[in-house]
């Protein structure tokens, strides 16, 4: 969340910043709460210093043989005043740190500015996309030639936006996770972590996911404990291993990853990408995550996104990279690349990982924080996330782009020690 400093001391400027990313402060509603706070807190602080004389007052007539009764109903009266002061004073600090909860941070001075996805700016572009000598085929109709990827029996199971994958199909899938996650801890520096795939609400909350996208989470309720939610990805359980930690700077920077199966009701998605592997509720994602100091986080980003880029080079799939504009960026975010893959039967790039730095903001919701030498004071950390890389949409973007005439599929030269020697997916 952001600062509450911010919205007292700059409350026109946020507002201002925050209408380039579509987003409204409610200014009179922060006002309002703001001056209730105020009026609350000056009286409260009033009738503390009073409460405080008439004690002392007390202590005076009782040594003196005179009536207390009047000022002990006095004191008593005050401090009646201060319980209501202080429900009161809680209350308006609950109701503005439930306004901070649903305000998306402040994009970056080097984040473009518009008002949606048509506004983004492609920073670059790597590989050619290779141009076919006969009809291309969507990976729905390469998986059902092999046998390897079935829908059908998905739904049977589970309804829409599930797949089956089976034979070698599944084998690759399972290549491609293997290959990210080694190629991450072997040249890129990150640790590899296993955790658990049910959260509970406060992880998210300290992630962003909560209060404000709950209708896009998989909810476990649980009588007489507190509900379980399924991870939409390892970003949440990875950032809040550092909740309420204050880490040493020789720690920093953390770089962890970690493959899991991620859970999304894509409920505003209804009619989107119903065809296929792109956007299912159940998918499996290589997730990395870095904790820094503050003055490295944006250096700490083009690291990041280098790092998935190099899973897109070494797999030689055509990609571009974007710099999102403020309308189109995450809740958390202060700047974002999306890497984009080509897909030849849709004849357009395709999101295949978004890297974000999400500055001090999922850290002030955590209180994650590190100390800084130079203070010896404890500061909030920066941290950052990243897709290294979706492991559903690179299988699709491997099978339309090694496709082969007759629907069989190259294996990528990078996989082929994972796929046992198979050459080719038949």
């Amino acid at each position: 969340m952001l600062d509450s400093k911010l919205l007292r001391g700059q409350l026109q400027e946020v507002a201002d910043r925050l209408a380039s990313r579509g987003f409204s402060l409610d200014v009179a509603r922060i006002e309002s709460l703001e001056e209730r706070r105020k009026a609350v807190q000056t009286r409260t602080e009033q009738l503390q210093a009073e409460r405080n004389a008439r004690s002392k007052s007390i202590g005076q007539a009782k040594a003196k043989g005179e009536d207390i009764a009047p000022l002990m109903a006095d004191v008593e009266r005050m401090a009646n005043e201060l319980a209501a002061g202080k429900v009161e004073l809680d209350g308006i600090q609950a109701e503005l740190d439930g306004i901070l909860l649903t305000i998306p941070n402040l994009p970056d001075a080097s984040v473009p500015v518009g008002a949606s996805e048509d506004d983004n700016v492609e920073v670059r572009r790597w590989g050619t996309p290779k141009a076919f000598d006969f009809e291309i085929k969507d990976h729905v109709a390469l998986g059902e030639i092999s046998g390897g990827l079935d829908f059908e029996a998905a739904a049977k199971l589970s309804g829409a936006r599930f797949a089956v994958l089976r034979g070698p199909i599944a084998r690759l899938h399972r290549a491609l996770a293997q290959f990210m996650i080694n190629l991450h801890t072997g040249e890129h520096g990150y640790e590899e972590h296993y955790t658990p795939y049910l959260v509970q609400a406060p992880a998210l909350q300290g992630t962003g996911q909560l209060p404000k996208f709950e209708e896009d989470l998989f909810k476990i309720s649980r009588e007489g404990e507190a509900d379980f939610y399924l991870i939409p990805t390892a970003e949440v359980s990875l950032t809040n291993l550092v909740a309420g930690e204050i880490l040493d700077a020789k720690q920093l920077p953390l770089k962890l990853v970690a493959h899991t199966p991620c859970f999304r009701s894509e409920a505003g998605a209804s009619g989107r990408d119903t065809r296929g592997m792109i956007r299912q509720h159940q998918f499996d994602k290589v997730e990395m995550v870095q904790v820094v100091e503050p003055s490295k986080s944006m250096e700490a980003l083009e690291g990041l996104t280098a790092n998935a880029e190099r899973v897109l080079q070494l797999l030689e799939l055509p990609y571009r990279v974007l710099a999102l504009c403020t309308g189109d960026m995450g809740f958390g975010a202060v700047k974002t690349y999306d890497l984009e893959v080509w897909v030849p039967s849709q004849d357009k790039y395709r999101e295949i990982s978004s890297c974000s730095n999400c500055g001090d903001f999922q850290a002030r919701r955590m209180q994650a924080r590190w100390r800084n030498p130079e203070t010896g004071k404890p500061e909030l950390v920066h941290t950052l996330n990243g897709s290294g890389l979706a492991v559903g949409r690179t299988l699709v973007a491997v099978l339309e782009n090694y496709q082969q005439a007759d629907g069989s599929i190259r294996v990528p030269e990078v996989l082929k020690p994972y796929m046992g020697g198979v050459e080719v997916i038949r």
